[in-house]
């Protein structure tokens, strides 16, 4: 069935386009035109005036509506994902903390089923942890911690296609080995929970680590050994100026101050939104959490305060925030929540921007940047016009 968006302003890879419409093809873009004549037989979508803006990529979300995805059954996974899509997240590379080879096992049979399925939102597994620096974890289970173990990561790697990204700190022994598994079978490799010095990053980016997960959080800053001034993880990768970054853009776990630094040093190319939210995000009910776990402050902490243990934020949060508290322009806000997650994790071929064969995953926001429309893959998700 055709579907058309009028009466909005379209954002495509050469900018705004006003007055235009947005032709939809079953789950494709048909045409995207600059006039906005009514097509024979096309349902009509009034955007009424609203941006419209491509689907937003997450890359890193752990869980949401009350379920996480480390449970790894296809009703976990499920509710997770359709209380992101709700709120614009149209594309998920679906998340595990530090896991166990059969919860991963479990997890990688999941996201096998879900990304089989026609339209399915779901690209890939992402992988974070266990090979993390221990002083590093926070909210994650210490005792899963550990340093790369080819007997484990190898077989997996070998069997399960979907997994397409896999975070671990680089300083750890084995690391580079790691890396180069990963790289062999097109996995992504980040550094998380990290204590690396700037050795250790650039010997991580030789060997194929170029991004760098939940910039600025689990990982420091420059720090003093003695009276010598040492660079930390974060001055590191922004030394590598190809290295691509990741920011919590909550406003919480990375200061609007500091996003901002972020983008005018790493650029809209190089960065992407992530919600790496935790179950609590895009939950109407309540959650059991563990005791250690409090919900304050819009954000997930550690009970004792002793660190942020986990988001609960959601795209749309992601997109307020950096627009009207970090200043960024809202065209490259877009970007970073669409194109670049996607040409980071090598699906920009069918998502990420608006353009004539690409999926028909769309968000559109008023002009106070509330969400008032979701479709992905052409399927009306929510609808508030």
């Amino acid at each position: 069935m055709l579907k058309q968006i009028v009466n909005g302003r379209i954002l495509t890879p050469q900018g705004w386009l006003e007055g235009g419409s947005l032709v939809i093809d079953g789950n494709k873009i048909r045409a995207v035109s600059n006039i906005d004549l009514h097509v024979v037989d096309a349902e009509i979508i009034d955007a009424k005036g609203c941006y419209v803006v491509p689907g937003g990529v997450d890359m890193h979300a752990h869980g949401g509506g009350g379920r996480d995805f480390v449970e790894g059954s296809e009703e976990a996974f499920r509710a997770a994902v359709d209380a992101h899509m709700r709120h614009g997240t149209t594309s998920i590379f679906p998340t595990l903390s530090s896991s166990t080879v059969p919860t991963i096992e479990a997890a990688c049979a999941t996201c096998t089923k879900l990304m089989a399925e026609a339209d399915s939102p779901v690209l890939g597994l992402h992988i974070e942890g266990p090979y993390l620096n221990p002083k590093q974890v926070d909210a994650q289970d210490a005792d899963q911690v550990k340093s790369p173990v080819p007997e484990e990561y190898e077989p997996l790697l070998d069997k399960y296609p979907c997994i397409r990204r896999w975070d671990e700190a680089p300083e750890l022994p084995g690391s580079e080995e790691f890396i180069t598994a990963c790289r062999k079978h097109g996995v992504l490799t980040a550094l998380t929970c990290t204590r690396a010095t700037y050795e250790d990053v650039a010997a991580g980016h030789d060997a194929g680590m170029t991004h760098a997960a939940h910039f600025y959080n689990a990982m420091p800053v420059v720090y003093k050994e003695h009276e010598f001034k040492v660079p930390g993880t974060v001055e590191s990768v922004y030394a590598l100026q190809d290295m691509t970054v990741e920011v919590i853009a909550d406003g919480i776990h990375v200061p609007p101050v500091m996003l901002h630094v972020v983008y005018q040093i790493k650029g809209v190319e190089n960065t992407a939104l992530i919600t790496d939210s935790l179950a609590y995000a895009a939950c109407s009910g309540s959650v059991s959490s563990e005791p250690r776990v409090i919900l304050e402050d819009g954000v997930c902490k550690l009970a004792d305060h002793s660190a942020l243990a986990g988001s609960i934020a959601t795209m749309d949060t992601l997109i307020r925030t950096c627009v009207q508290k970090a200043e960024i322009p809202m065209i490259d806000v877009f970007r970073m929540a669409s194109e670049t997650p996607a040409k980071i994790m090598g699906v920009f071929d069918r998502k990420g921007s608006i353009e004539e064969g690409k999926d028909a995953d769309i968000m559109m926001f008023d002009h106070d940047l509330n969400l008032t429309y979701v479709m992905q893959m052409g399927n009306e998700v929510t609808n508030e016009l």
